[in-house]
């Protein structure tokens, strides 16, 4: 595959492709790239709906210029013995965390929530993520309490003061559960303004209609999560010799 960064030609192609409907798959299979290269420039750049090659080019130049050379990255770098290459580790932490930035999640909460995910313990100390990620201790803290307030972070209280952040196989449950109340309370708030906008009018009908579309979603979320719940507790069959052998999988 060739390497390096997109050219304009290949990002006016990108366009074409998104246009056309065409997945991120399709798009990087006709350009030869990986599949993570073309996730990572659309959703940095404007999305499915916003991607404009121009405007992504030229942003990306601005980038270039205002990067200094990168240090050679130490913890970030680290493969935990599986094989893994750690380049295309660190470019994937880059495209999940876009993703995660994509679907509303701030900056560094997105940059914190990639990397607990992408380690094989789940866990890391306030310490280690400042080091992994170069930042202040006091940025990976507000992360965390945005983090955990939205449950998808909890903390443990190793020996002396220090804790340990942690992201486990429920997670991902909690966070649907709590979006599914988030949506009901909304539901519940619209229905209680029919009487105050008047029954029949049309605002009141607005309302109504939210309030029963919302809370069928609420419904459905609740129920979808707790079917799927083993889901997220089925171990994988396979070794990581197993996967190191059949080689990555191309979308």
């Amino acid at each position: 595959m060739p390497g390096g960064r997109l050219t304009q030609q290949e990002r006016q192609q990108i366009a074409t492709g998104l246009a056309d409907g065409l997945a991120y798959a399709e798009i990087a299979r006709r350009l030869d790239r990986p599949t993570s290269t073309i996730t990572r420039e659309v959703m940095r750049n404007g999305g499915p709906a916003g991607y404009r090659a121009d405007l992504a080019h030229r942003a990306t130049e601005r980038r270039a210029h205002r990067r200094k050379p990168a240090a050679p990255r130490g913890p970030r770098a680290l493969t935990e013995d599986h094989g893994r290459d750690a380049e295309a580790v660190r470019e994937y932490e880059e495209t999940l965390t876009t993703v995660f930035i994509a679907s509303g999640t701030p900056k560094m909460m997105a940059r914190v929530m990639a990397c607990l995910t992408l380690t094989d313990s789940g866990s890391l100390t306030a310490a280690d993520l400042a080091q992994r990620l170069e930042v202040s201790p006091a940025s990976i803290s507000k992360a965390v309490t945005f983090l955990e307030g939205q449950g998808l972070v909890r903390r443990e209280r190793e020996e002396g003061r220090r804790e340990r952040y942690v992201v486990d196989d429920d997670i991902w449950h909690q966070s649907m559960i709590a979006s599914a109340r988030s949506t009901a309370q909304v539901a519940e708030t619209s229905r209680q303004g029919v009487g105050i906008m008047g029954p029949g009018t049309p605002a009141a009908t607005r309302l109504e209609n939210i309030s029963r579309y919302l809370d069928f979603i609420s419904e459905a979320i609740t129920r979808a999560a707790e079917q799927a719940r083993e889901i997220l507790h089925t171990k994988s069959t396979a070794t990581p010799d197993d996967t190191a052998e059949s080689g990555p999988a191309h979308g």
